[in-house]
């Protein structure tokens, strides 16, 4: 076994293809095959299988990859410090429902981040693909809410995908509205106060079951409803249309306009945000900063109502 190998497997993982992993690491596809074919006939385990998805970890293969994940970071650290190499292109994804402070905390490590190179990615997505980005590898970080109506069906797609949920904070519910809104003065709303305003809520497409719903109460019915894809787009309709969302309360200024405001909904809820990893992988020196930035923003800068 040699770091090179180590190397292959993670893009392939990355990738998800023998075809692009093999050009972005400048071999032939027939090479990094064989490579691979000789790793695991070496371990005597299956690292990869075929699926209408593309190549995927096996069980043992994403234990696998979590050590060699281990390794290739502690030389590349052993490498900055002691030789005068540049620093190799660093990767790190996380996949997130629509929430601020998680944008907030990315912004913060790719500017404390000193690299000449690194390929990041922050996907805000639906609620099933997050949990299948982490699933297979594409995302090592996801991050989602449970409550008691979503729980059991959340928990049994975590654990059938060998993933945790760790809790971040604990949310009362709010509604995100327009500070011109004239439910902006009131103290808190209601249910009976809404029907007059139209709903906004994320598409959740393929699955769009009320689980795997990014808002809490997605089973009431309500008059006027608008369904969008991204957390732009969704303010843009609460100032200009007078509509409304429910969530944690939880607003950056830092990255939106304080043109929306947050209004406790007087429900008895609760909205436990948290993230998932994989149980089998342990978390990169990259994860843990982003947890830990995760944590400060929430507690720091944010501080939920």
């Amino acid at each position: 076994m040699t770091l090179q190998q180590l190397k292959y497997v993670i893009e392939v993982a990355r990738s998800r293809s023998i075809n692009k992993a093999a050009q972005r690491l400048f071999i032939s596809q027939p090479s990094l095959s064989n490579a691979l074919k000789e790793l695991e006939e070496e371990l005597g385990i299956t690292i990869f299988h075929r699926s209408n998805k593309g190549i995927l970890p096996t069980p043992e293969g994403s234990e696998f990859l979590g050590y060699a994940r281990q390794v290739v970071e502690q030389t590349e650290l052993l490498e900055n410090r002691y030789t005068n190499t540049r620093s190799p292109q660093q990767h790190f994804s996380v996949s997130a429902q629509h929430y601020a402070f998680a944008v907030s905390a990315f912004v913060r490590l790719l500017t404390d981040y000193e690299r000449e190179e690194y390929e990041f990615s922050f996907r805000e997505t639906k609620t099933y693909e997050i949990i299948d980005d982490v699933k297979n590898l594409q995302s090592e970080i996801g991050i989602l809410y449970l409550n008691d109506f979503n729980k059991k069906v959340i928990q049994k797609f975590l654990r059938e995908g060998n993933l945790v949920f760790h809790e971040l904070f604990e949310a009362k519910p709010h509604i995100f509205i327009s500070s011109k809104n004239p439910l902006a003065q009131k103290e808190y709303v209601t249910l009976a106060d809404l029907p007059p305003y139209p709903y906004l809520s994320y598409e959740q497409g393929d699955f769009n079951s009320f689980y795997f719903s990014e808002e809490i109460l997605s089973t009431l019915s309500r008059p006027k409803n608008i369904r969008v894809t991204d957390r732009a787009t969704l303010f843009n309709l609460l100032i200009g249309l007078n509509g409304y969302t429910i969530s944690t309360g939880v607003i950056s200024h830092k990255l939106n306009s304080k043109d929306i405001v947050a209004v406790p909904l007087l429900v008895d809820e609760v909205i436990n945000v948290g993230y998932i990893t994989r149980k089998d992988v342990t978390n990169s020196t990259l994860a843990n900063i982003y947890i830990q930035y995760l944590k400060e923003t929430i507690q720091e800068e944010l501080m939920p109502l």
